[in-house]
């Protein structure tokens, strides 16, 4: 199988096209604003049909993460960390937590996993706290 063949479908092809462009995309919805991942042909809030692929801010917070203790994929040695982002914008997803330990609440931001004969995968660091901007 050709990689557009596996990467190509309308409904996740412009996600992958990101990955290829180093931008994790989400999609927004153009009714109600809000973004979901992973891809959809309509809105989970409000069902409407007009969802477009927005950029993400790449950063987000730990919301559950695990420790992989054995071999699941070629390449990806144990152990590693499995982690729920859930991201800025609203949305969770699953990815690697990469560069060191991880805990839930952590905030991370966005990097990449290259692949052979694969668009990159979004995997995620952590962003140490004095990187961290300080609120009001």
């Amino acid at each position: 199988m050709s990689d557009d063949e596996t990467y190509g479908d309308p409904l996740t092809a412009p996600f992958w096209d990101g990955c290829r462009q180093g931008e994790l995309r989400v999609q927004r919805c153009a009714a109600c604003g809000a973004h979901q991942f992973y891809p959809r042909p309509f809105c989970l809030s409000c069902d409407g049909s007009d969802v477009r692929w927005v950029a993400a801010a790449g950063t987000g917070a730990v919301h559950s993460l695990t420790e992989v203790h054995v071999r699941v994929l070629e390449g990806l040695d144990p152990p590693y960390l499995v982690a729920v982002i859930e991201l800025a914008e609203g949305p969770r997803l699953v990815s690697n937590i990469i560069g060191g330990t991880a805990a839930i609440g952590d905030r991370v931001r966005v990097a990449w996993r290259d692949r052979r004969d694969a668009p990159p995968l979004p995997v995620f660091t952590t962003i140490p706290k004095t990187c961290e901007r300080q609120g009001p």
